[in-house]
């Protein structure tokens, strides 16, 4: 029997029919609070996200910088875990979402959880892949086994370091290749390096599979640039500031809708 096609690979397949890039938004799930982050996955469908990141919040988020950060402090607050950010997933599939979900998670929560639990989770929560940023490659064969026995994505992060050490992560890359815009924490720049389109390059020539490029980028006039050159692109600082900034209209029933447009504004103008 054929195993079922995974949700992100159809996704991708038909962007490269018709030509278009991935808009690839990251939330905190939790943030402000987790009925509010099912209606803003709804928005985010919504506004033409291709792919949507799901952050667990973490306590010590050694990749994020302040604004991912603070999200994980106010989500944290609430006692958010790894299966309440699974039962959004959920809360929002049941409410129509369509949208493929990559759970981005530090290592800790998954041994916490256990790796057969928490395969059996992600596949019981209709999760096409995940982001581990703190688990390299060579301590990834366990995980990968799991992964692919689910038919869930282990997407790989990829620096702009040696050829050799890029072909080594790319060559057991599942889903799309994630590549770090600029060496660092997550958060909104106002330019990058300029060696950042040929270190893309590089990666693409060493895989079939996509390629996303995140950390970063914040403006629509960043994300028409890489999608020149790339699969997919990741927006996250700049998406969690936009929510950030709505807390005051969303936390009043009277302003939510204003404050969940106002999102859906802000993602769509990403779209290209």
């Amino acid at each position: 029997m054929s195993i079922r096609l995974n949700r992100m690979d159809e996704a991708f397949q038909t962007l490269q029919m018709s030509g278009k890039t991935a808009l690839i938004p990251f939330i905190t799930v939790g943030d402000p609070d987790l009925s509010t982050t099912v209606e803003v996955i709804i928005e985010l469908e919504k506004a033409g996200a291709d792919v949507i990141e799901l952050g667990v919040p973490y306590s010590d988020p050694l990749a994020d910088g302040p604004v991912i950060q603070r999200a994980s402090e106010r989500a944290l607050k609430q006692q958010v875990t790894i299966r309440t950010c699974l039962e959004t997933a959920k809360r929002a599939r049941e409410a129509g979402v369509k949208l493929p979900f990559v759970l981005f998670t530090y290592y800790n929560p998954v041994l916490q959880t256990g790796l057969e639990t928490f395969f059996d989770l992600l596949v019981e929560h209709d999760i096409s892949g995940m982001i581990i940023p703190d688990l390299p490659i060579e301590e990834s064969a366990q995980i990968r086994e799991y992964a692919d026995r689910a038919n869930i994505h282990l997407i790989p992060l990829v620096a702009p370091t040696s050829k050799e050490r890029i072909k080594k992560i790319v060559s057991s890359a599942r889903g799309f290749i994630y590549c770090v815009s600029s060496l660092g924490v997550t958060g909104e720049r106002a330019a990058f390096h300029q060696k950042v389109d040929e270190f893309i390059t590089t990666v693409k020539s060493y895989t079939t599979l996509p390629v996303a490029v995140g950390f970063g980028i914040s403006s629509r006039e960043q994300v028409e640039h890489f999608s020149e050159i790339c699969d997919g692109v990741i927006v996250g600082s700049a998406i969690v500031r936009e929510i950030e900034n709505t807390i005051p209209l969303l936390s009043n029933p009277d302003t939510k809708e204003k404050g969940l447009l106002q999102i859906r504004q802000f993602v769509a103008q990403l779209k290209v």
